[in-house]
């Protein structure tokens, strides 16, 4: 079986690359509505609170993923706090962002790594290939959210939009 998300290293650059079943248009709106991200984000078992969207440059998405799931075992019960800085938006071709760990008051963590991130949306007959450029500044931080499962975490998470997708590609 052919892995769906495509995954690429250079240097400090982690590269990944999916393809949904799903209009453009639609697509760029899953990632970048509030009501909508809430619906998918977050890898199966969790949700996904926010607590703040502005998707405007400099704007501020701040959010909350809860593991709601008992056979997750040690992660059943945990929080994961996140922010997230609108760079640049061009919509609906792409969006740059930086990205953070952070705490419920939004304080970023200067422990786990961030990333400066771009995100681009291409049009191909009646589907969206999607693909994410996360620079972590450093070989060392790219491994270490590596090993921290964040690979397997948002495969995860993009299997879960490719269902909201397709409860809501004709709608």
């Amino acid at each position: 079986m052919t892995e769906k998300l495509k995954t690429t290293l250079d240097g400090s650059t982690l590269i990944m690359e999916w393809t949904f079943d799903a209009p453009r248009d639609l697509v760029f709106s899953a990632f970048t509505e509030k009501d909508h991200l809430e619906a998918w984000w977050g890898p199966a078992g969790w949700e996904t609170e926010i607590k703040q969207f502005e998707f405007v440059p400099n704007g501020v998405w701040h959010y909350c993923m809860r593991c709601l799931d008992p056979a997750q075992g040690d992660f059943y019960g945990m929080e994961s706090w996140g922010k997230a800085i609108f760079r640049s938006i061009d919509a609906p071709v792409r969006y740059a962002h930086a990205d953070y760990f952070s705490d419920e008051a939004g304080t970023i963590s200067e422990t786990l790594p961030g990333s400066e991130n771009e995100t681009t949306f291409e049009a191909l007959d009646g589907k969206t290939r999607v693909i994410f450029r996360s620079d972590f500044g450093s070989a060392e931080a790219v491994r270490q959210v590596l090993e921290m499962g964040m690979k397997e975490g948002f495969t995860s998470q993009l299997e879960r939009l490719d269902h909201w997708l397709a409860v809501n590609v004709n709608t």
